[in-house]
Order: C-alpha cells, then sequence, then structure tokens
C-alpha cells in the first residue's frame, strides 16, 4: 500500500484496479438497483441538449447521500474497513471521519455529463487546501460497474503536470486558459468494477460524457479527513436523521460507526444510561463492544 500512498501524495491522485472483488460489487449493484430503479427506466430519457464542459442539474439527477434504502452491501462500502486503513495511512493518523458519501449513478443520454476541470476544495473547505497533503483529505470514488472510455470515467491532471500554478491559483481565476492547458495533461480514470480513483481536494478533475448505447455508471464517493480536522466539512450526519441509519448502526463496526462521529468503546461518553437511551433509538444495533468497555 505505501507505493500508492507514495503517488498520491506525491501526484494528488492514483487509480487502483480492482480494490475490491467482483462478488461485493455485483451485491452493490443490486443495490443500486434498488435505490434508483433499472437501467431500463432511464435509458429511454432524453437529456436537454447542454453544451460540453459545464456543470448542469441533469448531472446529477440520481446522486443521492448515505444512508440508503437497500441493504448493508451498499450501506457499508463508503466505510470499507480497507478504505479506513488506507485513508488513516494516506493521512497519517489514528482515527478519521467520513464527512462525505454519494451514490451516483448516470446513465447515457439522459444527461451531457461533460463537465470543465475543477478542485473539489470550494465546497469541501472555507480556505484553501494545505500544501501537506495529510492536513487535507482523501476522496474514493469507486466504480461499481466497468467504466470504459465510453461509460464516463472521471479524467484528471497530476500535480507534477499543472505547471507552474497550483490549484488554488488556477481555480481561483489566477491563470488564464485554465482548462486548455490543463487538457493537454488529461488522464484517463477508467477501470473494471471494483476500482477506485483516490484524489485530493486540491486535484484538477472533471467528469466525461456516456457516449456507451445503452451504457451506465454506478459510482460510490467516499471522504475521509483525520478526525479532529474542522476545517474539512461537508455532511452532518444528524441533519438527515429521518434517513434509514438503522441500515448502518445494525451493520456497522464500531470502528465503521467511529467514521461518522460515534463515540468508539470505552469512550468516556458511553454510560449505562447513553447505552439505555440509544438502545431504545435503535433497537437492533449492538451495543455489547460498548458495554463490555464501560468505565467501572
Amino acid at each position: 500500500m505505501n507505493e500508492w500512498i507514495e503517488e498520491w501524495r506525491r501526484e494528488g491522485v492514483v487509480v487502483l484496479p480492482r480494490f475490491f472483488g467482483q462478488e461485493q460489487m455485483l451485491a452493490v449493484e443490486a443495490d443500486f438497483e434498488t435505490v434508483f430503479g433499472p437501467p431500463e427506466e432511464h435509458l429511454q430519457v432524453k437529456g436537454d441538449d447542454a453544451p460540453d464542459r459545464a456543470f448542469t442539474d441533469g448531472q446529477f439527477l440520481h446522486f443521492e447521500q448515505i444512508p440508503f434504502k437497500c441493504s448493508p452491501a451498499l450501506n457499508l462500502l463508503a466505510v470499507d474497513h480497507r478504505l479506513i486503513e488506507a485513508a488513516k495511512e494516506a493521512l497519517n493518523t489514528n482515527s478519521v471521519y467520513l464527512y462525505q458519501s454519494q451514490a451516483w449513478a448516470k446513465y447515457t443520454g439522459e444527461a451531457n455529463f461533460d463537465q470543465p476541470f475543477h478542485c473539489d476544495f470550494l465546497n469541501h473547505t472555507l480556505t484553501v487546501p494545505s500544501e501537506d497533503e495529510t492536513r487535507n483529505s482523501i476522496t474514493f470514488l469507486i466504480y461499481v460497474t466497468d467504466v470504459t472510455e465510453a461509460h464516463g470515467p472521471t479524467h484528471y491532471v497530476r500535480k507534477s503536470d499543472s505547471g507552474t500554478f497550483t490549484s488554488a491559483e488556477g481555480f481561483l481565476g489566477g491563470v488564464d486558459d485554465l482548462q486548455e492547458q490543463l487538457s493537454v495533461h488529461e488522464h484517463s480514470a477508467a477501470g473494471p468494477r471494483g476500482t477506485v480513483f483516490a484524489y485530493g481536494i486540491d486535484v484538477f478533475h472533471r467528469g466525461t460524457n456516456l457516449t456507451a448505447p445503452q451504457g451506465y455508471r454506478y459510482a460510490v464517493s467516499s471522504c475521509f479527513r483525520a478526525a479532529g480536522n474542522d476545517s474539512i466539512s461537508y455532511s452532518a450526519w444528524p441533519h438527515s436523521f429521518t434517513r434509514p441509519w438503522a441500515q448502518v448502526f445494525n451493520h456497522a463496526s464500531p470502528e465503521q460507526l467511529a467514521c461518522f462521529g460515534v463515540p468508539p468503546p470505552g469512550n468516556p461518553f458511553w454510560s449505562e444510561s447513553t447505552l439505555a437511551r440509544v438502545a431504545r433509538r435503535w433497537p437492533l444495533w449492538d451495543t455489547t463492544p460498548y458495554k463490555e468497555k464501560l468505565s467501572v
């Protein structure tokens, strides 16, 4: 794992083919069809004639935040233990927090998914990216389906190819002809199902259009920061309390729940009283690990 992390820290981006296995991805794919419906419902829809290299509402028609009304396969993918360990190592920390995760379905013809190059820091922080990657965050984009060049893979630019300007300088309007300069160094993150595209908030990247006949792309985003790094943020999980959080609580490990801000076993927050109350809220949640480490 060290080799790809060194590349990620140096270039801000790395593509990891088949990070997840076929069987796991097929289970997640079935959940996508539970959440969004079968592809046949969307492939006959004709989207608007939006221009290339633009952001449109149509690109986000099927863009849902965790948790989902489906099985644990999709609900726990963003906090798979392998991603947690990868995030810890990449960010050089012992504790990480999941601050954003969505399932995103795209279908050929439903929209023009071709986007301009952009960086994610504008809606992940109120400041700018740190020069130290470990003080930023890492995003894992997981391809649940096979993604060829005709299925809308993310395109990106390595840091070493972006020339003399940083993402902040380029994206905040300090570079003329930014899109043209970046296009010369464009790479594709296409890969088979189970591929993970890992990148930072200071990396230039863009969505591309789906052109495969009857094509569709299922992907899940998983964004981690070091726990306690409050300069990076996106989702306030309690704000979505009406969503099916029981699907997470009833199946997640303490380590996975900690990524959402749930205090781990042994934390002073837990007492006989708090455990009794939380059991009323999530009656099927197994709190045994928390009870076993209650302070005496």
